[in-house]
């Protein structure tokens, strides 16, 4: 039988880093085995779901290219697909558990419950629910019925030993005597997720649960549900949790924003999958930059690690540079352009045709290499695309402060009106030849040469800038750098 597999993920926030993980690790199980992937939006939570969150979900999905076989916009034969749709499954279900006598009616006001688990905890010690409403005579039940009292319906947890074999930790087993009547449905008539997800996984048919290891307590649970309700309990694999590098649970200062911020931030699409696949999972070699395709070709439940998954961001840099470098002309043109389209940046203005889409494929070759991001390269082609120069405060005090600069750049600005052609080679030698005649080493007058065409110390090869920019751009550039040199050069 293909696997089906599915995502769940409730809508009272945005796609984060953990979710998508799990979303990615059910796609890749799915796509590997010839599966199903099924997205299914539980918000049963009314308070706090809201239609811009699945929004958010669905197209932090869309942007890493994690496509449903059946879900919302793409309907199945499970459908609906949100759990608000499907309340009176639920209800039913818990009606049935009752009848069967799996489950009871609660009629126990929340705040003595509450009150008994603060002054337990209070203590230090663990509360449970101590059955006070299965006690309850037949009489005393048919009078609160009578009178319309509130309930809630609590499953009957039965003695022995509930266990489960899961598939990244091997057997796990849970002994009933710790485990609460919980609650299924609530007085409000909504379920709970424990009843609801596993209605939902029974009758989609889901074959594997994967999920993420804090819902190990949780399974037992669920187990039990499936088994009352005579439904086929699906294999669990419950992942490593997503850490930060300071080893604490991964939260908004460690990145763990929508993944939409990640695409905000200049991130890949492919790249952002092939970190997110590696927390965790590894595919038993040395490998680390993976298609998509050899992702599918390679994952596998069994390996998946039980410890904690690292979330760094210095790595995730190092991977988006790997697949930046790895774009090709046109992917580059296509991937950058947009950005800098939004930014202002291009197409320059009026005046500006020596600058063609030739030329900017240039410029973005030459900045690729120092991308880690997408953004990188609004920031490192700005100086190329603006006619006005922002000077690092620093580096001006340091390259073009000093006397002697003045004199330095004038000489250089008389060498290079006479390069013909106007190339790397000849702009190289006249930047040399300068120097030499100047008695200083090259690099004496490349510095102050960067910081005043560029404003900083840090750029593309010097010699490569200069001819980017053009014999006219970069002569005013220097000229206009000669205003910070020290009067009396």
């Amino acid at each position: 039988m293909a696997p089906r597999v599915r995502f769940a993920p409730s809508p009272t926030g945005y796609l984060h880093v953990g979710g998508a993980r799990t979303a990615l690790f059910n796609y890749l199980y799915a796509r590997r085995h010839g599966g199903r992937f099924l997205l299914r939006i539980e918000d049963t939570d009314v308070e706090r779901s809201s239609a811009d969150m699945v929004t958010g979900i669905l197209d932090g999905l869309r942007w890493l290219g994690i496509t449903w076989d059946e879900g919302p916009e793409v309907g199945g034969p499970h459908a609906p697909y949100f759990q608000s749709e499907r309340l009176e499954r639920y209800s039913a279900a818990a009606d049935r558990l009752v009848a069967s006598g799996h489950a009871y009616a609660c009629y126990c006001a929340p705040e003595r419950l509450r009150g008994e688990r603060e002054a337990a905890e209070a203590k230090g010690e663990a509360w449970k629910y101590d059955r006070a409403c299965l006690a309850l005579t037949p009489e005393r039940l048919a009078e609160l019925r009578a009178e319309g009292a509130p309930h809630a319906i609590r499953f009957k947890v039965p003695e022995g030993t509930v266990s489960f074999n899961d598939a990244v930790h091997g057997p796990i087993a849970f002994e009933g005597a710790t485990i609460e009547d919980f609650v299924i449905r609530r007085s409000d008539g909504y379920p709970t997720y424990h009843l609801s997800v596993v209605v939902d996984d029974a009758e989609m048919a889901i074959t594997q649960v994967v999920r993420g290891d804090d819902h190990i307590s949780n399974t037992p649970k669920h187990v039990l549900l499936f088994q009352a309700l005579g439904a086929a309990v699906p294999e669990f694999a419950h992942v490593p949790l997503i850490v930060g590098t300071d080893k604490k649970r991964l939260s908004k200062r460690h990145g763990a924003t929508s993944v939409l911020e990640y695409q905000k931030a200049g991130y890949l699409p492919d790249a952002m999958v092939n970190f997110l696949a590696l927390l965790g999972w590894a595919p038993g070699d040395d490998r680390e930059v993976m298609t998509r395709e050899e992702l599918i070709a390679s994952f596998a439940l069994e390996g998946i690690s039980g410890g904690n998954a690292v979330f760094d961001t210095a790595k995730l840099d190092w991977m988006n540079g790997q697949y930046i470098a790895a774009l090709d002309d046109a992917a580059l043109l296509a991937t950058v352009t947009p950005l800098l389209e939004t930014a202002g940046l291009w197409p320059l203005a009026a005046g500006s045709a020596d600058r063609s889409e030739a030329w900017l494929l240039t410029l973005l070759g030459l900045l690729k290499p120092r991308a880690k991001r997408l953004t990188d390269f609004l920031e490192q082609a700005r100086p190329f695309l603006t006619d006005t120069v922002d000077y690092d405060t620093a580096a001006v005090e340091k390259h073009l402060s000093p006397a002697h600069t003045r004199e330095q750049l004038a000489a250089l600005i008389g060498a290079l009106r006479g390069v013909e052609p106007f190339t790397e080679p000849g702009v190289e030698a006249a930047v040399r030849g300068t120097a030499e005649a100047l008695g200083i080493k090259a690099g004496a007058l490349i510095h102050p040469t960067r910081v005043g065409i560029i404003g900083k110390t840090t750029s593309p090869g010097i010699f490569e800038s200069i001819v980017l920019l053009g014999r006219e751009r970069t002569i005013a550039r220097l000229e206009h750098a000669q205003s910070f040199s020290a009067v009396g050069a």
